[in-house]
């Protein structure tokens, strides 16, 4: 496997800056060989970097050695990211001192998820570098100010794909708050995850600093802060969180009747389902898939907050979000038979290998069997398309998608408030 190696050459600013780098760089040729056959990085202060003079050092390389000199720690770290993602590589080398493996350990837990494999060399220490001791404490940089520090670099990142767009139901009565995210205006830049992807798996390269921001500037979009903002987490099953009592380590459903709290659930072919009681003051959602759709995931989101908070059936509305549509979806013929059970028109080609299933048929076939008014459900579509019923897998411009995109794919959301 292919790995990149970051060299720390990072110092205050000191008259005997030069002299440091150029021990630094000299260390490091000598511990590889004086060249490298993997790319290989320098990061350096912001407005400090080795001089031409120093790059006789680097022959032998296999490439010039990219020199990173950023405005802060955060944007040359950034630009490493996006480096060795260019190149698909996810091993790193990080060469530095004791002091400085503090602080890029700090940075790793916020820039990088464990799709990534970390090794660190600490070659400085025994250096007789007289500005060691004026370096800058960067290990004692708590993981606050970095993540502050990080967060100010991301907020001034342009978006990509466009503005954020945010899908809203006229089902849905104006007591609430409420949308449906689509992939554009964040600043996600891997293919599968571009740009608002707003979750950050550990097995995919999107980062939590990365993914905060997205849901940042969904929140300045759609009218909420994002200390407001509950995420459900998914076990793909039917359990129902009833916000204000303990949470389960992960459920698919949360119901609540406190004002201002956002909560919402993911989809990228699976369902996020919206539920609102006007009447009572009641909100849910569900993350539904096909497995959770059998489960009964969307009944057990009614019954809690019939249960619960006093909400009767035939006042609750529910919203189905963006989702993979039968026009894209298979399922093994015995998981089908379970779809063609709860209605035959759940179901197309029965009787082929792979039967193709509308999940969102299924859910309204369930939910009505459960008491909510046929009328008082909706397939979310986009506003002045005439034939706009969404499926995740058919329409890449707008959506993330698992069918299409296979496992490194991004995540939208359907969200919910009470005002």
């Amino acid at each position: 496997m292919t790995a990149a190696t970051l060299v720390d050459l990072t110092h205050v600013r000191s008259s005997h800056y030069d002299t440091c780098v150029k021990e630094r760089i000299g260390e490091f040729c000598a511990s590889s060989g004086n060249g490298s056959r993997e790319p290989v990085f320098f990061i350096s202060d912001p407005d400090r970097s080795p001089s031409s003079s120093l790059q006789e050092m680097f022959i032998g390389f296999r490439d010039s050695p990219q020199i990173l000199c950023k405005s802060s720690l955060s944007a040359a770290l950034y630009s490493f990211k996006q480096a060795i993602d260019k190149e698909d590589i996810s091993k790193v080398k990080i060469v530095t001192s004791s002091r400085g493996r503090g602080l890029f350990q700090v940075y790793q837990e916020l820039l990088f998820t464990s799709a990534y494999e970390f090794e660190y060399s600490v070659m400085f220490d025994s250096l007789s570098c007289e500005c060691e001791s004026e370096c800058c404490p960067s290990g004692q940089r708590s993981t606050a100010d970095a993540a502050r520090e990080l967060s100010t670099f991301l907020q001034q990142l342009p978006a990509l794909g466009g503005d954020v767009t945010v899908l809203r139901s006229p089902f849905i009565s104006d007591c609430f708050g409420h949308g449906f995210s689509t992939r554009t205006g964040g600043i996600s830049y891997i293919s599968t995850l571009s740009s608002l992807n707003l979750f950050c798996n550990p097995r995919r390269k999107d980062p939590r600093a990365v993914v905060a921001e997205n849901i940042r500037r969904l929140g300045l979009q759609a009218g909420f802060l994002p200390k407001q903002f509950n995420l459900i987490k998914c076990n793909h099953a039917s359990d129902v969180w009833v916000m204000g009592k303990p949470a389960p380590d992960s459920y698919d459903a949360m119901v609540t009747n406190q004002v201002g709290v956002v909560i919402a659930a993911p989809g990228a072919d699976c369902m996020p389902l919206l539920f609102t009681d006007p009447v009572a003051k009641v909100i849910g959602v569900a993350h539904a898939g096909w497995k959770g759709t059998l489960m009964g995931v969307a009944i057990a989101t009614v019954n809690a907050m019939v249960s619960e908070f006093g909400s009767r059936p035939e006042d609750i509305v529910c919203v189905i979000g963006p989702s993979v549509g039968p026009c894209c979806f298979t399922l093994d013929q015995d998981s089908a038979r379970e779809f063609h059970a709860i209605h035959p028109d759940c179901v197309r080609h029965i009787d082929s290998s792979r039967p193709y299933v509308d999940i969102r048929l299924a859910t309204r076939v369930l939910l009505e069997r459960g008491g909510i008014k046929a009328e008082h459900m909706e397939d979310i579509r986009v506003p002045h398309e005439a034939d706009s019923t969404l499926c995740t897998s058919c329409r890449p411009e707008l959506f993330f998608s698992h069918v299409r995109d296979g496992l490194n794919f991004g995540t939208q959301i359907g969200f919910v408030w009470i005002k």
